[in-house]
């Protein structure tokens, strides 16, 4: 099993919602997060005075899928969530020794 966590600018989740829809993928994660890479920011006016805004708004995307589909689930993150612009975000590919459902307790792939 993988997780996969994915930083995607916030106007972009929709489309990769729909996108991981379309090839089975039934459950996520959603997270509003903050933060900066090589965009460091961005300068904003407000009522005359400037100042600087550190952390950008994203959304985080968590994932947990067979090791089997992961690579597809990338892919599709990837081309979903492409403007072709700084600050697109990052995809992580973690691996997952167990899973455990709280209501049955089913583990491992019958958990997902």
């Amino acid at each position: 099993m993988k997780k996969v966590e994915a930083i995607i600018k916030p106007f972009k989740l929709d489309d990769v919602k729909e996108a991981l829809n379309e090839i089975g993928i039934q459950g996520m994660t959603i997270s509003e997060v903050k933060g900066y890479g090589r965009q460091k920011g961005h300068k904003e006016i407000y009522r005359g005075a400037e100042y600087v805004v550190d952390f950008i708004p994203k959304i985080k995307i968590e994932i947990i899928v067979n090791a089997s589909v992961a690579d597809q689930v990338v892919a599709t993150i990837q081309k979903s969530a492409n403007t072709g612009k700084i600050g697109d975000g990052k995809i992580f590919i973690l691996p997952i020794d167990n899973v455990l459902r709280v209501r049955t307790g089913e583990t491992g792939k019958a958990a997902i």
